[in-house]
């Protein structure tokens, strides 16, 4: 049966195709829809069981689609409640400093602002980071102000305004063109009720595509330059954004190892924010990563505001023992070196 074997090349092609170091974005691309290829392989190991091909092509095939289907598995594996959990969650009460912090990419076009205000006013994060914001979103958010006195405003109409809003206060903010002169990015500190100090950046790098960035060379530099960033602190840091990369492409794990931080995510779920209008091609692109100064309190994805990204909130608690419970990503010479000239190829 031709069109089967064609089938099994196909769930082959699309696990293989990510370890080619193009960058891109027809390459790139594949890095994003592992679960829905990992779904095509499944179906197609029993479809292949129920019609098996004894042909050596046949069986190849077969052997092939196995090996690759294990693999998209492997991958994917982490963000289920089938792995160890990679971030301690805290359970019932404590004293312990915590900050809430909600993540919202709110599509420009879109005019539900009601629905995300709506979200803030029950869950009242402590910050609430949108992206997508031009001036008609900055105007209707301005109802938050009373109660979020420390502000960041960045619209812009291409996409890429950002507006950070907050109970706590900030010191030493930065607004900041890292690679490309029309992406903003945010660098502040906001302080905590006990009084620490949490360093927090607030990203959102051009993707991949065919209407954005023709590679991703700009998006992984972006990121490695804050993880480098990151490298040299002893403090805690926090990091969030539509980062429109996939929690497990090897960009994001090299992110991991050179900045150290951790994902609440791995042995928990996925936490898909994005297509929120196409339930089958859905995939985690909006992210928390953290130093292992925090422990988990909550995560959740919360319900749509008519965006294409439905806004995701975390819920962190700051401890002085989490550092003696985790174990960050670790990264080797190999690892520092691809860092770099992922960074260099930018410039």
């Amino acid at each position: 049966m031709l069109w089967l074997i064609i089938g099994n090349f196909i769930a082959v092609f699309a696990a293989l195709i990510p370890f080619a170091k193009n960058a891109h974005w027809s390459i790139r691309f594949f890095d994003f829809p592992r679960v829905q290829f990992l779904t095509f392989g499944l179906v197609l190991i029993v479809i292949n069981i129920l019609f098996f091909n004894t042909s050596i092509v046949g069986l190849i095939s077969f052997l092939a689609l196995i090996f690759v289907t294990a693999y998209q598995l492997k991958k994917v594996m982490r963000y289920t409640k089938l792995r160890k959990v990679e971030v301690k969650k805290i359970k019932g009460e404590t004293d312990m400093p915590s900050v809430k912090i909600m993540v919202s990419n709110v599509l420009t076009p879109n005019r539900s602002a009601q629905k995300l205000i709506d979200h803030v006013q029950r869950h009242q994060p402590d910050i609430l980071l949108c992206v997508e914001t031009d001036a008609w979103w900055e105007e209707q958010l301005s109802v938050l102000e009373e109660s979020y006195p420390t502000q960041v405003k960045i619209p812009q109409d291409n996409l890429y305004g950002m507006h950070l809003y907050s109970k706590l206060d900030f010191k030493s903010t930065e607004i900041r063109f890292l690679v490309e002169d029309e992406i903003p990015s945010i660098r502040t500190q906001f302080v905590l009720p006990s009084g620490d100090e949490i360093l927090f950046y607030a990203l959102h790098p051009k993707p991949p595509s065919p209407t954005e960035n023709e590679t991703s060379i700009n998006r992984d530099a972006e990121l490695l330059i804050v993880a480098k960033e990151i490298d040299q602190m002893t403090e805690p840091v926090i990091v969030c954004g539509d980062l429109n990369d996939v929690a497990w492409s090897k960009s994001t794990e090299l992110f991991k190892k050179i900045s150290a931080l951790l994902d609440s995510r791995i042995g928990r779920g996925r936490f898909s924010t994005f297509h929120a209008k196409y339930p089958f091609l859905r995939w985690p692109l909006d992210h928390f990563f953290h130093s292992s100064h925090f422990m988990l309190r909550d995560m959740q994805v919360l319900s749509s505001i008519d965006s294409d990204h439905f806004p995701i909130m975390i819920q962190l608690y700051y401890s002085s023992r989490a550092k003696k419970i985790h174990n960050p990503p670790e990264a080797d010479v190999e690892d520092e070196k691809e860092a770099h000239q992922k960074i260099d190829k930018a410039f």
